[in-house]
């Protein structure tokens, strides 16, 4: 009697991991239905990232003042931080020094911690078009 419980109960077992092998052991083809123009606008979109000088980035300005202190401000910071590139903005009567060239705010965020420490002063903006 337990012999014939044993073999209905392997039996049962096996017939289980059949079914369910059959079931989960499903192929299938994904077919992607697009407009051929996309792959060129993703092409744009790319190129358009690379623009080092796109206005929806963000700075920071580390310095606003006359000529000479906008030098020196410059020479500081590329003795103290390497990772970004320093620019001296003309805007009447004030020359700016603004800096680097992020993509988020977080990253400006982050760059912006470090600078503060030597330009107390320093703010993250957004400049204009």
């Amino acid at each position: 009697m337990k012999s014939l419980n044993l073999k209905i109960s392997a039996l049962g077992i096996l017939a289980f991991i059949s079914t369910a092998n059959y079931c989960f052991a499903q192929q299938g083809n994904v077919v992607v239905n697009q407009d051929k123009k996309i792959a060129t606008l993703l092409e744009v979109k790319k190129e358009m990232n690379k623009n080092e000088s796109d206005s929806d980035r963000y700075k920071i300005q580390i310095y606003n003042g006359n000529r000479s202190g906008a030098s020196a401000a410059i020479k500081e910071f590329g003795n103290s931080f390497s990772d970004w590139n320093s620019t001296d903005i003309y805007e009447p009567p004030n020359f700016k020094v603004w800096v680097g060239n992020f993509r988020t705010r977080l990253e400006a965020d982050r760059a912006l911690n470090k600078i503060k420490n030597k330009f107390p002063s320093a703010f993250i903006f957004k400049p204009k078009k």
